[in-house]
């Protein structure tokens, strides 16, 4: 699985993300500092939010493969400038959280995302799991085993039939 660093403002659905793709219950709690698990790394919104932080951000996206630029569907604007993408020296994308909630504009924050520079964004849903399955596709390597791939059956040495679980690299 490649590695995907999660930046956005306060409340962009960064921790709860990750929660989802971790497979984890949902529970809300305030990220205070930069959380780096195995393949994510999850930023406090202060860090976006505020110039004598944000080059935190950058030291940080070089143990990224993908930086993921979060904006949440019910924002009333756009934290990133036009282009910004264009600082970084790794894969950007865009990711539109909270796509399930009544107010959600989906179209206006595509555009922001796209006039930021990301040409791919996901749409995703931490409680309705929408987009969750295809943000993991896309973030695959070749021989990752995906948690919804159905287990294999194999016949052992003694030509019984066993069920191999699929290994869960989130």
């Amino acid at each position: 699985m490649r590695k995907i660093i999660f930046i956005g403002r306060s409340e962009a659905g960064k921790t709860t993300l990750t929660q989802a793709l971790k497979g984890e219950t949902i529970t809300y709690h305030k990220t205070q500092y930069v959380n780096n698990y195995d393949v994510i790394i999850d930023t406090p919104g202060e860090y976006a939010e505020t110039k004598n932080l944000g080059g935190a951000l950058a030291v940080y996206s070089y143990e990224a493969d993908v930086v993921g630029l979060l904006i949440s569907a019910i924002e009333p604007y756009s934290l990133y400038p036009p282009n910004v993408t264009s600082v970084c020296n790794r894969e950007v994308i865009g990711i539109v959280t909270k796509c399930e909630h009544r107010l959600a504009d989906l179209k206006q924050a595509d555009i922001w995302l796209r006039l930021a520079g990301c040409e791919k964004v996901f749409f995703v849903s931490a409680y309705t799991g929408e987009g969750i399955a295809e943000l993991l596709e896309y973030l695959k390597e070749d021989g990752d085993v995906m948690p919804w791939e159905e287990a294999k059956i194999l016949d052992d040495e003694y030509g019984r039939k066993r069920k191999v679980s699929p290994k869960r690299n989130v």
